[in-house]
């Protein structure tokens, strides 16, 4: 064997020597350190944590959807004859009452053709008296043989057409005084008006818009939900007969207006977005809802009878899907895999399976804990005692042993 393969053997054989020496000389600290960790983690403190037991209540079911406010009644208020406008009546963004003028137009055009009609009927009715005058003197002297049949025959045609003119006359009068009419705008239901279209001066036309009302009271709410939840809603709407509906504001935070009803299922769904329409009513009583307005809409389908409710913090999601720190007897908590059935409110949740009535799960304090913890289970509201000396100052002792 070479000098050089000797030298390299001699090499690796210190290298092994020390590296097994340090090994033997680390153990005993190792297992030293264990045993203090594990000292240490027996002697931690419980961990203060709120704990609520697991109830049992009746619990409604919701749908939910994004819904549009919609008045009931919009109209537009536009003239029916044409003229000059003379006045707006009206305030906007006020309300208006059914059969209110709104609008008043030029009439001096109008109210002369109705007293043209008027007096065409009296002429005409001048003409008819004198016809049947004549027709029945006619009448008297035909017999004696004063006056042809051909010429009696004339007089009594003469008194029929007469009659009919003025039976148009008549009409015409009537025609006159609805025109006439038209010059003053009522409101056609009660509402709310908007900005006017118009200004008075302005000559209007049958397609001028002067205002458009709205009516608020009731108020429709309109919303889609998808086609899988048609029948579940037929059948409730057949059994529970109206279906209560609530208009919450865009966050879910709070109602905006409760006391709604669903009044109408669509007949049909649209095939392009897999959803039918409803439509519901709200008193809107304090004008909580107004035209146009986003909403979000929850419409109570059902209420199931004994359901295992929780606070909704209590609920934690990790990889594995929702689960729950469940307390055991001994004081200790074990993670709990929970299936979530639906939300109750805005603070608890329905639970379908992974728990008891009874039990108790934690709701403060999660981020302390994990399998096994030691806890100081106490009520909502509760407060852990505060430490008393002896405990503080084996703390202080305890804490400068760290320090060294």
């Amino acid at each position: 064997m070479s000098r050089f393969w000797k030298i390299a053997l001699v090499v690796v054989a210190v290298v092994v020597l020390l590296v097994v020496g340090l090994s033997l000389v680390r153990k005993p600290d190792g297992k030293a350190g264990q045993a203090q960790a594990q000292g240490k983690e027996d002697k931690q403190p419980p961990v203060p944590v709120t704990v609520v037991p697991v109830a049992r209540q009746d619990v409604p079911v919701y749908l939910t959807a994004l819904g549009t406010v919609q008045a009931l009644n919009t109209v537009a208020i536009s003239p029916q004859v044409s003229g000059r406008l003379m006045s707006l009546e009206f305030t906007e963004g006020q309300p208006v009452k059914k059969g209110q003028v709104l609008a008043q137009i030029d009439p001096r055009t109008f109210q002369a053709a109705y007293d043209q009609a008027v007096a065409r009927l009296h002429q005409d009715q001048a003409q008819l008296a004198t016809a049947k005058a004549n027709y029945s003197r006619s009448q008297e002297l035909g017999p004696k043989g004063y006056i042809a049949k051909q010429d009696l025959d004339a007089l009594r045609n003469t008194v029929r057409q007469l009659e009919a003119t003025l039976a148009s006359d008549q009409a015409q009068i009537r025609d006159a005084q609805v025109q006439l009419g038209y010059t003053k705008v009522v409101s056609p239901i009660d509402g709310l008006a908007g900005i006017r279209g118009v200004d008075p001066g302005n000559v209007v036309t049958t397609t001028s818009t002067i205002v458009t009302l709205t009516q608020l009271h009731p108020i429709n709410v309109m919303f889609n939900l998808p086609e899988q939840n048609l029948d579940m809603v037929r059948q409730a709407a057949m059994g529970e007969g109206e279906l209560t509906v609530a208009a919450l504001d865009r966050g879910d935070s709070h109602v905006v207006a409760g006391g709604g009803v669903l009044k109408v299922i669509d007949n049909q769904i649209d095939a392009s977005t897999g959803t039918f329409r409803l439509k519901s009513e709200f008193p809107n009583t304090n004008n909580e809802l107004w035209p146009g307005q986003f909403v979000n809409v929850r419409l109570k389908v059902r209420t199931v009878g004994g359901g295992l409710v929780i606070p909704a913090q209590a609920v934690q999601r990790g990889p594995d899907g929702d689960y729950v720190y469940l307390l055991q007897k001994d004081n200790t908590v074990k993670m709990q895999p929970v299936q979530v059935a639906q939300e109750v409110g805005d603070s608890a949740v329905m639970i379908a399976s992974g728990l008891t009535e009874g039990q108790r799960v934690v709701t403060e304090g999660q981020f302390r804990l994990k399998p096994g913890s030691k806890v100081n289970p106490l009520k909502p509201g509760e407060v852990p005692p505060a430490p008393t000396k002896e405990e503080l100052e084996k703390a202080k002792k305890g804490g400068g042993r760290r320090g060294h």
